[in-house]
């Protein structure tokens, strides 16, 4: 869909989606939502949710905008809702950053739904505050699915 082939990051497919005992899905915001890209994706997974393949699996999502105020929050909302017609488990990060959150000192995105950055034209890199909280991400989606792992 326009966007150029990148050689030297891994592709996975849907059917390597039920292997996961968690997911964190990122991607791009466009006009407040994921990316067109991604929908194609989630599209493409119309086998696993006939047959409930996804169903109770704990899931984040993180994304990157290209300004502040382009849809960060609205990009997470309307996100989740591939989620729920999965039966997937939205583990949102909430304010669990702390400090984290309420930082503004410093340009940072991110949301209680997830970790942001702002991309602007392509090159902005992360802020290390946005890499602390995409990091904090992990590492909650992580305590997850060990805490589901250890009650099955």
């Amino acid at each position: 869909m326009g966007a150029p082939p990148k050689s030297d990051v891994p592709v996975i497919t849907p059917d390597h989606l039920p292997e996961a005992d968690g997911l964190i899905f990122g991607f791009p915001t466009r006009f407040g939502m994921m990316a067109a890209q991604f929908k194609a994706f989630f599209d493409s997974t119309g086998g696993l949710w006939r047959t409930q393949a996804l169903a109770g699996k704990p899931a984040g999502i993180f994304y990157s905008t290209g300004s502040q105020g382009s849809g960060q929050e609205t990009t997470a909302l309307t996100a989740i809702t591939q989620l729920t017609h999965h039966g997937m488990i939205f583990v949102p990060i909430g304010y669990t950053f702390g400090a984290g959150m309420f930082e503004m000192e410093q340009v940072k995105g991110g949301s209680p739904y997830g970790a942001g950055t702002f991309a602007g034209d392509g090159s902005r890199q992360p802020s290390e505050i946005e890499m602390a909280q995409a990091f904090h991400q992990g590492k909650i989606i992580a305590t997850v699915v060990k805490k589901l792992k250890q009650s099955a």
